[in-house]
């Protein structure tokens, strides 16, 4: 550290330059981790906001995990993009990033139980509904049951996207959390 000293009659100054750390991010990981992290938010936040949409327009009740997923992958969205911007800035902190996907993990891993039991729950789950009206059978020709039959076809498809999507988006914040530990732990 450099110090510089000023005296002035009998009093004595002593400036000191700021030690400012700073912390090796890695490149590559981090733009495959923001890519799928992006990925995942964006399509989950899109299948969700067209559920929401179908349900408007058959008169259904809206149920509460489809806005709240939709706010989480905002959410999640709006946190890449602050770790981007503090990246930018060079003030991208390991603590931040790791408090931060902590909670997005929480409010993420909420959703994907709900999702999961949706789909796969004991009793009335998307995909035992998918499988006996919509991937049993196969309609042709132009006319409303083949249309239909297409868009249920979209509507399970989808449920299985959001799924495959929440776990891969959980796998990255998990990646994340142990990237910003080992940038951490490189810079002692």
């Amino acid at each position: 550290m450099a110090a510089s000293t000023v005296t002035t009659g009998t009093t004595v100054y002593t400036r000191r330059k700021a030690h400012v750390h700073t912390y090796k991010w890695p490149w590559i990981p981090f733009n495959i981790w923001m890519f799928a992290m992006l990925l995942s938010s964006s399509a989950i936040v899109g299948i969700f906001a067209n559920f929401i949409s179908i349900q408007g327009y058959l008169l259904l009740g809206i149920p509460w995990y489809f806005p709240y997923f939709v706010t989480v992958g905002s959410f999640a969205i709006l946190y890449v993009f602050t770790l981007v911007y503090l990246l930018s800035q060079h003030r991208l902190l390991p603590a931040i990033v790791m408090i931060g996907a902590f909670l997005v993990f929480i409010l993420w891993f909420v959703g994907l139980i709900v999702v999961s039991i949706e789909l796969w729950g004991p009793k009335g789950s998307v995909n035992g509904v998918c499988n006996l009206r919509v991937f049993n059978r196969h309609p042709v020709g132009d006319n409303t049951e083949t249309l239909a039959w297409l868009q249920e076809r979209s509507i399970c498809q989808g449920w299985h996207a959001v799924f495959a999507f929440a776990l891969v988006g959980l796998l990255c914040l998990i990646w994340i959390m142990v990237m910003a530990y080992e940038v951490f732990v490189a810079s002692l």
